[in-house]
This record gives structure tokens, C-alpha cells and sequence, in this order.
């Protein structure tokens, strides 16, 4: 018979042989977290060939821009020093990172995590958008993809929600109000956003200047403005976040799954965006009381365990393809197991599963992790948020998951700037 941990009656022990897992994800943490550290919160973005000195010779052009973009994000080596794509700070990197912070915090109680968290939200606040009078952020490059080109610094709904909840969470764990305000002016750019409104929900755009109709986007910005209005009881805030979850819970697929987006050319289903919308939903749900859209995230949840993994753990680009196999789709789907592991008692396998698999196959002995196993070969670029802000926040989270079941040590990880 296995040897169990022995933890509170209302929370299922976990066997043994877990404490082995949990010690696996503390080191993996730390080697991430000094690598980001280390590296001054800078690395690369897949998106970011717009920011070579060729991005010139596009001359304006929004054909030649996406193909800069795509030769760059899809070589299989790392060219981007020769094209002179130097590292970038992001803000989406940062607030991963903050939310990594927050949760060693809330398990280790150390101050120097608290810290962290600071300078990274302070250097969030002096970096917002500068297009924007109130609080938003985007890519630190010009973007170009079949929806259209981007300028550096235009804001996205995906970010701003994202960076949003970390703020939230600061001003929830450590009671500054500066984070709160910030949030709330979030919020009101938000609020501000054009909308698709049709008899079955109103869909938040994808950016501030046309009104752009994407899933993951909408169910984010629904889930952080229930995430504030659940604080400071802001019912605008949250009745436009239930017409959102309506919009796209009125559109899912009779299997359980999403489309990328309705029109014909975003006509894909893939790992890390079903993953965005199905944490969403559940952020929603649990900030609102509302559970109209209960059947939804089960049905949801299913589809996405049974179609987005090898039976090793390897996480699958799309539901019907295994290859590139993405960090991306590798973190998003570990914290959307811990997210849900709380409903399914079969996500935690699952996401120790890939978790093990992902740090196996995908960490760098530099701690690093990288970008893409294409099959025939790893493509080991070191992205900034794409892997290692989303990996460090995301096996966190999983570790947060073990120590309410007993599993992991007092303190996780020791910061590369202490």
C-alpha cells in the first residue's frame, strides 16, 4: 500500500510519490525564475520580426510586414540576433511574472516575493500605452497578421486583462489601493472598446480602433471586469461581462469546443486559446455567482482533455494535430488544469502529466524554456512571455494546487537578485 500525506479531511490526500513532483516543479521554478531575472525581464516574442532593421524595407506595406513577421517567427533556428531582433521587455511577461510572484507569496508568506511583485506592477503603471489616456497595454513592436497590422504599443484586450488580474490579485493579497486604481482604469478602456452586439450577446473587441470579434479575448475581458465588479460592486462592469460569456458560450460547438473566432478565415480550434477560455469561464463564474454557463465549462473541460494531448503528456498544437508542439499550449494547458483541478479530480494528473513532460523535453539547463519541438527539431529561442512569464506562472500555480493537498516545501524558490 501506498504511503500517503496527511493533510485536512475536506481536501483529498495525494499518494506519495507526489512529493517527488513537487520537488521537480520547485526546481524548475527557481531555474526560470533566475533566468527571467537574470535576463532583466527581456527576452523575445514569436511576433516580433517587425522589429528587425529589415522592417524598414516593408516600407508600410502590410503584405511584406507579415512576411518579415512569419519568416521570423517560423525558422526553425534562432535568427534573430542576425536580423537584428534584439530582446524586448513585455508587459505581458511582467504580469505573468507578478502573478508567479503573488502566489509564492501567498505559500512561502516572503517578503522578497512581495517585492518582486512591486517593482514589476510599478514598471507596468509607468509603461502603460501612451495612445490611451487610461491604463492598457500591448507589444513593444509593429504587428502584421491576416487580421491586419498593428503600431508597437497599441493595446489588446488579451493583454490589458491579463496584466488587469495581477493587479487585482495585488490590491486582494496586499491591500494597496494604487493597484486598484489601476485596475479600474483598465477597466473604463475597456468599457470603452467597440462591441458586437447581436440577440444572443455583445462580444468586447480584440482592440480600441475596430471592432474585432474574437473568443479569448472577449471571455478575458469578461472574466477580469467580473474580477473587479466582484471588488469595488461595479454592475456595469459586470453586466457587460455576462453579455460577453453569452456571446461566446451561445457560439460553442455542439462537441465542447470553440472556434478561434466566427468568421471564416479564424475557423481553427487550438490548445492554449481553449485554455484562455475555458480559466475565463471558470474566473467568471466564480467572481459573478452566475451559473448559467455551468454546462459549458464541463463541456468545455471534456473537450479539451480529450482532443489536446499525447498520451505522454506532450501537448497538442491543435485538437487534430500534434505538431508544433507549442510552450505556449504547454503552460496555458498546465494552468488551466490547476484552474480547474478543484471541479475534475482528473486535471491534476493530467496536468502533472504534461508538466513533467514539458519540463523533460522543453527546460534549457539554463532554465530557459523553449519556444517549439517542430518534430525534426527544437526551436530553443528564448521568448519572454511565451514560455517562460507563462511557464513560471503557470507551474506556480500547480505547486499552490500541491501544497493545499500537503505536497512541497515551506519556501519554493530563491530570487536570482537576493
Amino acid at each position: 500500500m501506498k504511503e500517503t500525506i496527511v493533510v485536512s479531511e475536506s481536501i483529498s490526500p495525494l499518494p506519495a510519490d507526489w512529493q517527488d513532483f513537487g520537488r521537480k516543479l520547485e526546481k524548475s521554478i527557481r531555474a526560470v525564475q533566475s533566468w527571467v531575472e537574470e535576463h532583466d525581464y527581456k527576452g523575445y516574442d514569436p511576433a516580433d520580426g517587425n522589429s528587425s532593421f529589415l522592417h524598414v524595407f516593408t516600407f508600410g506595406n502590410t503584405f511584406l510586414q507579415r512576411v518579415l513577421q512569419q519568416v521570423v517567427l517560423r525558422s526553425p533556428w534562432h535568427i534573430r540576433p542576425m536580423m537584428g531582433v534584439r530582446p524586448l521587455p513585455s508587459p505581458h511577461a511582467r504580469g505573468y511574472m507578478v502573478s508567479g510572484y503573488l502566489r509564492l507569496h501567498r505559500q512561502t508568506g516572503d517578503p522578497v516575493y512581495r517585492a518582486l511583485a512591486d517593482s514589476c506592477l510599478d514598471w507596468l503603471t509607468q509603461h502603460k500605452s501612451p495612445f490611451y489616456e487610461h491604463c492598457s497595454w500591448g507589444n513593444q513592436f509593429h504587428y502584421a497578421t491576416r487580421g491586419g497590422k498593428r503600431r508597437k504599443y497599441e493595446p489588446i484586450i488579451v493583454w490589458t486583462s491579463m496584466i488587469g488580474h495581477a493587479f487585482l490579485d495585488a490590491y486582494e493579497d496586499l491591500g494597496d489601493r494604487r493597484r486598484l486604481e489601476v485596475a479600474e482604469s483598465a477597466c473604463k478602456w475597456m468599457m470603452s472598446l467597440p462591441r458586437e452586439k447581436t440577440s444572443t450577446g455583445t462580444c468586447l473587441s480584440y482592440v480600441a480602433y475596430k471592432q474585432a470579434s474574437i473568443h479569448n479575448a472577449n471571455m478575458l475581458g469578461a472574466a477580469f471586469l467580473a474580477h473587479l465588479a466582484s471588488i469595488n460592486g461595479d454592475s456595469h462592469a459586470m453586466g457587460v461581462a455576462r453579455e460577453a460569456m453569452l456571446y461566446s458560450c451561445s457560439r460553442m460547438k455542439p462537441d465542447g469546443s470553440w472556434l478561434y473566432a466566427e468568421g471564416s478565415k479564424y475557423h481553427w480550434i487550438d490548445n492554449f486559446h481553449t485554455g484562455y477560455n475555458l480559466e475565463s469561464l471558470k474566473q467568471y463564474m466564480d467572481s459573478s455567482g452566475d451559473r448559467q454557463f455551468e454546462d459549458h465549462l464541463h463541456r468545455g473541460l471534456k473537450f479539451f482533455k480529450d482532443h489536446f494531448f499525447e498520451p505522454d503528456g506532450a501537448p497538442k498544437y491543435f485538437h487534430n494535430q500534434k505538431y508544433p508542439v507549442d510552450i505556449q499550449s504547454a503552460a496555458q494547458a498546465i494552468e488551466t488544469l490547476a484552474a480547474m483541478s478543484d471541479i475534475d479530480p482528473d486535471c491534476l494528473p493530467l496536468g502533472r502529466k504534461v508538466a513533467e513532460w514539458t519540463i523533460h523535453n522543453m527546460q534549457a539547463p539554463d532554465g530557459h524554456f523553449y519556444y517549439r519541438d517542430i518534430g525534426w527539431k527544437k526551436v530553443v529561442a528564448p521568448m519572454i512571455h511565451w514560455g517562460q512569464g507563462t511557464m513560471f506562472k503557470a507551474l506556480v500555480s500547480t505547486l499552490g494546487v500541491l501544497k493545499k493537498r500537503g505536497i512541497g516545501s515551506a519556501n519554493t524558490a530563491t530570487s536570482a537578485r537576493v
